[in-house]
């Protein structure tokens, strides 16, 4: 489960990010698009697992309302941005996830990014 929401969570504040930032000189909407095709299997399998994880809590019809308040919520999170990374800082990143490899990976580099304060040392992943 905590690997799926993860993974949700990663895709749709690329997602929204990416959307708020179309109209500026970071516009990263291309790399994000090669963000979900180089992880097109890693997302499917976490939201996935994630709808088969609230199927058995509450039900199909209930996973589906439930899916859709959660995706909701994450996408509201970050309508007015990411809490500590501008476009640019967006732009390099979601370059870089779009080269990683592997959930564990991804995992990683996702628990950092949605992290409510970043640090100097949180992106280093991202710099190399």
């Amino acid at each position: 489960w905590k690997l799926s929401s993860v993974l949700r969570r990663l895709d749709i504040m690329l997602m929204v990010t990416a959307l708020r930032c179309r109209n500026t000189e970071d516009n990263f909407q291309k790399d994000f698009s090669a963000f979900e095709a180089a992880h097109l299997g890693e997302l499917n399998a976490a939201a996935g697992e994630l709808r088969r994880g609230l199927v058995s809590q509450y039900g199909a019809v209930g996973a589906t309302r439930a899916l859709d308040r959660i995706s909701t919520g994450m996408a509201n999170q970050y309508g007015q941005g990411h809490p500590w990374l501008g476009c640019a800082d967006l732009k390099m990143v979601t370059r870089s996830l779009t080269l990683m490899r592997g959930p564990g990976a991804l995992e990683e580099a996702a628990d950092q990014l949605l992290a409510s304060e970043g640090s100097g040392t949180q992106l280093a992943w991202a710099r190399r």
